[in-house]
């Protein structure tokens, strides 16, 4: 007898099988039992038929507490109505483990809080299920798309002794003697010594950023990748960013449709994204369009010219296009200080930021960086960053430099876009946040 996963079982249809799951859910008709069972992989339902049982296995199925581990012999047969369009005829049935006590998350509405509070036992039901499937979707899609162009995989270190944009909202870690690291905002400056040594490199892994936010977007410690390339210009990068994105959105629609219908994602709004011609607008033509839009929504607050966006520019920006938009050229003074400045208007940088539709706002920021020696040193000082900490960084412009660009995408506000999820909570397995530490 084969042993069988649910995501395959359409493979085994009138062939007896053995499954092992947990009981997700039950209910009694008659006759019959139903099972709702899991395993991982997906949800399928079992019949318990008076009959084709012995009586002892027929009783016992109509007292299985939710989450019972069970090993189940049956016939896989295809049934329209069953969730899945196949269901398991048991023939037998072997309890491994009845819990102790009565599982907390029953089959109700429970909040938000509560289930966060039971995330280690939450990421078994079919929401949380789904996200997480997608997210180890888009993972493996990122590895491919990058490897198949040539990008070797370039760890960076998560402590490190500085910040990469001299902003304040470091994790600060106490080393020996006194001495002071922090966690990794990005691990973009040691991708750049990768890039200038293998040509096309990119990180992968966990960022912090300590900041008191309780917005839907953010979190404390979230995954970001980072690709860099040696004589890549600001319009390569931009159309490799495009590349990219539409390749996930591409490999999700692929695989993982099942997982876009238990969440109730409309594929539709997700196809333009799959389909590339991202639009492209410069920062100033972004600052018009939110002068219209806010004179159709008066709770919009227009930006002056010179400031950067917040989450609700962003968000009314995206929800203008029914794809990824692509905004270019910030003003310098708003930006990173290693970013290459504009050749036609030296006031902006060759920058760009992606906003993914629906009002999900910023997923990529990336930009040209600097490769000249002495207008590096000049930014660095004009931020008023320790010139000290940065001198390994600038012996890539004094050894080699060139032209050269990159970008980072996070992780959970793109899984979250993908998902159609209202909080990023929801695409890390564990979250933190400013307001939760636990489980």
């Amino acid at each position: 007898m084969q042993r069988a996963v649910i995501e395959h079982i359409a493979r085994y249809e009138g062939q007896e099988v053995l499954l092992r799951a947990w009981l997700v859910n039950r209910r009694s008709k008659g006759k019959i039992h139903f099972l709702i069972l899991r395993d991982g992989t997906g949800f399928l339902q079992a019949t318990v038929f008076k009959g084709e049982v012995d009586e002892e296995t027929f009783e016992r199925a109509d007292h299985l507490p939710q989450e019972t581990a069970l090993e189940v012999r049956g016939l896989v047969k295809a049934d329209a109505r069953a969730p899945g369009g196949y269901e398991i005829a048991v023939r037998g049935l072997r309890v491994i483990h009845t819990p102790t006590e009565e599982y907390p998350i029953t089959p109700k509405e429970h909040g938000i809080e509560f289930l966060m509070d039971r995330r280690h036992l939450w990421l078994r039901h079919r929401r949380p299920w789904a996200v997480l499937r997608i997210r180890d979707e888009i993972e493996r899609a990122i590895h491919d798309f990058l490897h198949e162009r040539g990008f070797i995989r370039f760890d960076a270190p998560i402590l490190t002794p500085n910040a990469v944009e001299g902003t304040t909202d470091l994790f600060e870690v106490e080393l020996f003697d006194g001495d002071k690291a922090y966690l990794s905002q990005s691990g973009q400056l040691y991708a750049e010594a990768g890039a200038l040594a293998f040509g096309r490199v990119y990180t992968f892994g966990p960022t912090f950023r300590a900041e008191r936010s309780k917005t839907r977007r953010h979190l404390l410690e979230f995954w970001m990748v980072e690709p860099e390339v040696a004589f890549m210009t600001h319009e390569e990068n931009m159309q490799l960013q495009e590349d990219l994105v539409s390749y996930l959105v591409g490999r999700v629609l692929e695989n993982r449709r099942t997982e876009l219908e238990v969440l109730g994602r409309d594929v539709s709004r997700l196809e333009p994204a799959a389909n590339g011609n991202y639009p492209r607008i410069t920062y100033t033509e972004a600052v018009q369009l939110l002068e219209e839009v806010a004179k159709e929504d008066p709770d919009l607050e227009p930006i002056p010219w010179g400031e950067d966006f917040g989450a609700p520019h962003e968000a009314a920006i995206s929800r203008r296009f029914d794809r990824p938009v692509i905004v270019e050229k910030y003003p310098a003074a708003v930006k990173a200080f290693y970013m290459e400045p504009d050749d036609a208007d030296p006031r902006l940088v060759k920058n760009n930021d992606m906003l993914a539709p629906e009002g999900y706002g910023e997923i990529i920021g990336g930009s040209e960086r600097i490769h000249d020696p002495e207008l590096l040193r000049r930014k660095i000082r004009e931020h008023n960053l320790p010139e000290s900490v940065f001198d390994w960084y600038m012996d890539l412009r004094r050894f080699g430099s060139v032209p050269h660009a990159g970008f980072g995408i996070g992780l959970e506000r793109t899984v979250a876009w993908i998902c159609g999820l209202q909080h990023v909570r929801e695409a890390v397995p564990f979250a933190r946040m400013y307001t939760r530490m636990r489980p």
